[in-house]
């Protein structure tokens, strides 16, 4: 069984223009990341998928993979498709860019229902919100899940909506990490976005939308993601505070 982990990283973020090279306590972000997702016990290979020459030059630097692929595509999993086109592999594991303090643990039980149960497809993972401002945040994805774990509906919005305002009402926030059957990514190359998909921005939906299934793993470990320059400025305070260990 070859797994394959990917990390796509390219550099013209429009929140964030350079972000993958932005320095983290001395080294640049997409090592932080790559460091950390090279502690997996499951991947077998490691490979940053780039759009431009600087991240590419950068991960060799620091004696990582990386390959360069083509400046058009549109989201992470179009330019994983790319990689995977010309490297053998039964398992691709999507991992994004900028979380630098990514859990190898939480990428081990994302892939280990796919060993375990060859009619999973896809699988991701998610975390119990415990912050109400999380809840309310649209930044913050949330997913609700079915009594197998399998995923039901990810949106922007509170679900589900605690209509009769019950105190045992649960909510679970989705941590952007996945996990594909290669020959599933096939399938999901050719599958056109969805209306759910193209109203909440969420490419996970496509999957949902066409009517295949999700399974959602729930961790306690959650992740930082550096989605703009002002979550970098709060992740180098925590560190520097020493509030988390880099």
């Amino acid at each position: 069984m070859i797994i394959l982990g990917i990390i796509p990283a390219r550099y013209s973020s429009t929140r964030f223009p350079g972000k993958p090279l932005a320095d983290i306590a001395g080294k640049p972000m997409i090592q932080r990341v790559y460091e950390r997702s090279a502690k997996s016990r499951l991947i077998n290979k490691l490979i940053v998928a780039t759009d431009d020459n600087r991240i590419f030059d950068c991960v060799k630097k620091f004696g990582g993979n990386a390959i360069l692929t083509s400046k058009h595509h549109k989201t992470g999993t179009d330019r994983i498709c790319e990689v995977i086109s010309n490297i053998e592999s039964d398992i691709v594991v999507n991992i994004q860019g900028d979380e630098p303090l990514i859990y190898a643990g939480n990428i081990d039980s994302a892939i280990k229902p796919l060993l375990e149960d060859k009619k999973i497809n896809a699988g991701t993972l998610a975390i119990r919100i415990t912050s109400g401002d999380d809840i309310n945040d649209t930044n913050k994805v949330k997913v609700v899940v079915d009594t197998d774990s399998y995923a039901l509906y990810f949106s922007r919005s509170v679900i589900p909506n605690n209509r009769l305002k019950k105190k045992s009402i649960k909510y679970y926030k989705h941590i952007g990490l996945y996990v594909y059957r290669t020959k599933f990514l096939s399938v999901y190359n050719r599958l056109r976005p969805g209306f759910c998909e193209i109203a909440e921005s969420l490419e996970q939906l496509r999957i949902l939308e066409n009517g295949y299934k999700i399974k959602v793993v729930i961790t306690k470990k959650d992740s930082i993601s550096v989605d703009t320059p002002e979550d970098l400025t709060k992740l180098l305070s925590l560190i520097k505070n020493k509030s988390i260990k880099i």
